[in-house]
């Protein structure tokens, strides 16, 4: 029988530094990731603005036009007629539907301490009886409306 010698040499010395190429890889994955599913997750509200500033104050507004007032109450008024809030689609649908499809327009006037989502509901249950562009007024609305 032969002998065999068995040896043993000993580890060098170990590496600690930080392999950071996985890591970069990983970030570039992520970074491309995200650079192609932001334009997806971006939604289109389409707004109309003016083109000017100079705004002409109507006194009157026409009769055919439609304005929804919501007070801080949450409480409707179609034009001058005071509806309740389950009335808004029935209404506004038999008017919108002798309308041609350009002039389905509604304005919207709310109280600044309207409930936001009474405001949002009075929005879809527009859109829902039909009208097509969504009118928003910024200015106080007439407190006579709410009487």
């Amino acid at each position: 029988m032969s002998k065999r010698k068995i040896t043993v040499q000993r580890a060098g010395v170990i590496n600690t530094d930080i392999n950071v190429t996985p890591l970069v890889d990983v970030v570039l994955v992520l970074l491309i990731i995200f650079m192609v599913l932001t334009p997806l997750l971006e939604k289109d509200i389409s707004v109309r603005t003016p083109s000017t500033e100079k705004v002409d104050v109507v006194s009157d507004v026409p009769p055919d036009q439609l304005i929804v007032y919501v007070n801080a109450q949450g409480d409707l008024r179609l034009n001058t007629e005071a509806i309740a809030n389950s009335e808004l689609v029935s209404k506004l649908k038999p008017i919108l539907e002798g309308k041609k499809e350009d002039d389905r327009v509604v304005f919207v006037v709310a109280d600044d301490k309207c409930n936001y989502s009474k405001f949002v509901t009075v929005l879809d249950g527009t859109k829902e009886a039909g009208a097509k562009v969504l009118g928003i007024a910024t200015d106080a609305p007439d407190p006579a409306m709410f009487q």
